[in-house]
């Protein structure tokens, strides 16, 4: 399994030109003896410029953010999370970090991916960040900080942040990082997607990034899955994406395929988001079996099936190097 990701905590500074109340607030929050009530729902805070409140954040799935750190030029955040001045920061990078915490309440080891967003004071999204956080041990809580990177100058002020999505797997079952190479030496992974006229289509990717050569022949085996990682039914799965559409290119015959190490395979899945009668299926997990006896490795390309029950599985074929 790759090594888990290195967390390192959160940090504040106190800005040499705040105001006494501001530094005592700031003092309090380092100590974690400040904690304002919950309610406030994202209206500005008339907190001085640099200013320091905590409000709890409910968050989202066993994710929230417990603080938010922005440059002191910057105007002082929404009333939703503690938020500390720094010093200005020199250089390309923001200065902008958001503080998280994600608490794994299940029963098995979890690998979380989490999708953040940093926005205006008007709610639109200036930024988002994505991290994953690996191996969070049952009843555990992992602390981190994400930090915002290089903004374009003419972007808005970030004065909040938000978890904006988050999906969990089985330690077990996680996607590799890339450069990276788990025991088995074979890295599934999904790729974004493309979309058109509701056309969909998401590339499967299996890396041999072990010492020796690997063999797979025909189509990836795949377990649907939905927001509980429970089997999804209803839907078939077919060899090929002839039944959907014709716009993917011709179906290939399965061939057998041998990946030297370096070398890469792709396969494909290809659907239509239609909904029609009846009620559309979201499939936000796929359990993916590069062949019959490889270890699953469970990906999330969020499948909008709507409501045709289909989905096109196109085989593995090498990939150009």
């Amino acid at each position: 399994m790759p090594k888990p990701v290195s967390l390192h905590p959160a940090f504040t500074t106190t800005a040499p030109f705040l105001s006494a109340l501001a530094a005592a607030a700031l003092l309090l929050t380092a100590c974690g003896t400040e904690h304002a009530g919950a309610g406030n729902t994202g209206a500005d805070a008339a907190a001085p410029q640099g200013g320091s409140m905590r409000i709890d954040d409910p968050g989202k799935d066993g994710v929230r953010i417990t603080s938010l750190t922005l440059p002191s030029a910057t105007p002082s955040p929404t009333g939703s999370y503690s938020v500390s001045a720094d010093g200005l920061t020199t250089g390309s990078d923001s200065g902008i970090s958001a503080a998280y915490e994600v608490t794994n309440e299940s029963a098995e080891p979890l690998t979380y991916t989490v999708i953040f967003t940093f926005e205006s004071s008007g709610g639109g999204a200036v930024t988002n960040r994505t991290e994953t956080v690996r191996d969070v041990g049952p009843g555990k809580t992992v602390r981190g900080t994400l930090r915002a990177g290089e903004l374009p100058p003419t972007a808005p002020r970030v004065t909040r942040a938000q978890v904006l999505e988050v999906t969990k797997v089985p330690a077990g079952e996680a996607p590799a990082d890339p450069g990276t190479c788990p025991d088995s030496g074979i890295r599934v992974s999904a790729d974004e997607g493309d979309a058109a006229m509701g056309l969909r289509v998401v590339g499967l990717h299996l890396d041999n990034c072990g010492t020796r050569p690997y063999s797979v022949e025909g189509y990836p085996l795949l377990e649907l899955l939905d927001d509980d990682r429970k089997p999804v039914d209803g839907v078939e799965i077919l060899d090929g994406s002839g039944e959907i559409t014709t716009g993917a290119g011709p179906d290939e015959q399965p061939r057998p395929v041998t990946l030297e190490p370096g070398e890469s395979a792709t396969a494909g899945l290809v659907w239509r988001n239609t909904t029609e009668f009846g009620t559309p299926v979201n499939v936000p997990y796929v359990r993916v079996r590069a062949k019959d006896g490889a270890a699953p490795v469970t990906v999330t390309p969020h499948l909008d099936l709507g409501t045709t029950g289909k989905l096109g599985v196109r085989p593995w074929e090498k990939a150009a190097r």
